[in-house]
């Protein structure tokens, strides 16, 4: 682990707890060469694939959920620790899925109901961006859909 702060490598651990959801081990480290302090989070990694719609496979990319959770949330009352606790929330479901290959869709689909529940202007911002909507109708439509 290299220190943020001098690049040195050697560091301790002077803390290490589960986080909250038991989603992450939060460890607090010392630099040895320069004494600074910071924090570190170790989560486990998967090995799923995620298929796009252009038919393409990748990688899956947690910061770039957040990143696409993240967008909409500007400017609205949605602290980082929300959006980190909804990303948990889909990584969970994609974990007990039984093939290690998700579809674009399925994770957007997880993002938007998530979104749906916490914030409706969220919502319909990523909803707008995701369902690509082609007219102002299209978006009326998921508009009246979400007042009811």
């Amino acid at each position: 682990m290299l220190c943020p702060y001098c690049q040195k490598e050697e560091t301790k651990v002077i803390d290490s707890r589960e986080t909250e959801n038991f989603e992450a081990t939060r460890r607090r480290r010392e630099c040895l060469k320069c004494s600074k302090r910071f924090t570190t989070y170790e989560r486990v990694e998967t090995d799923l694939k995620v298929i796009k719609k252009d038919g393409s496979t990748q990688q899956y990319n947690r910061d770039k959920l957040i990143r696409s959770i993240s967008i909409p949330c500007e400017k609205r009352p949605i602290d980082e620790e929300t959006i980190n606790q909804i990303t948990n929330r889909i990584e969970a479901v994609l974990r007990n899925k039984p093939k290690s290959e998700v579809t674009s869709k399925v994770i957007g689909e997880l993002s938007m109901r998530a979104l749906k529940k916490l914030d409706k202007i969220a919502y319909i911002r990523f909803a707008s961006v995701y369902r690509d909507f082609e007219d102002i109708e299209s978006f009326e439509a998921e508009l009246i859909k979400l007042k009811k």
